[in-house]
């Protein structure tokens, strides 16, 4: 591994530990991940409705989280490097990126609702501890490393 990848490696790494080290701070301080479990088990009071709702939510964050893993090998896919940055070009990239922008969206703001309802810390930490838990999610997704394909 030559010198200019390991400080490409560590500029990207650096950039990625700005979402990894906030979010995990906000995770553990909120233990949003314990409380989400709670839920998840119907403790505290939470109910079916509680229940249900983090579930939907962690299902989004499996649906996001898988097209992102696919976008992230769709070179390897297909064959060619996607033009990432006219996403509305590609004709696969043109229908992945809204439905997993949809999927984050929908995702956070349940988890943030479930959060604030049915635990105990409110709405304003849920919304804090959701966001922490999705800074953590995207800085760690973030630091996988994207196949490069090179082009004949």
């Amino acid at each position: 591994m030559s010198t200019r990848s390991l400080v490409r490696f560590s500029r990207h790494t650096l950039k990625q530990l700005k979402f990894v080290l906030p979010g995990g701070l906000l995770t553990y301080y909120f233990d949003s991940h314990d409380v989400l479990l709670s839920i998840l088990r119907g403790e505290d009071g939470a109910g079916s409705w509680g229940r249900f709702a983090a579930r939907v939510s962690l299902l989004s964050a499996a649906v996001t989280v898988s097209l992102f893993l696919y976008v992230l090998i769709l070179p390897l896919i297909q064959g060619e490097q996607p033009n990432y940055r006219h996403w509305r070009q590609s004709g696969v990239l043109s229908r992945v990126i809204p439905i997993m922008t949809t999927s984050i969206v929908a995702g956070w703001s349940l988890l943030a609702y479930t959060l604030g309802h049915w635990s105990s810390l409110g709405y304003i930490e849920g919304v804090i501890a959701a966001s922490g838990l999705y800074a953590l999610a995207f800085g760690l997704l973030g630091l996988l490393p994207a196949p490069k394909v090179n082009r004949q």
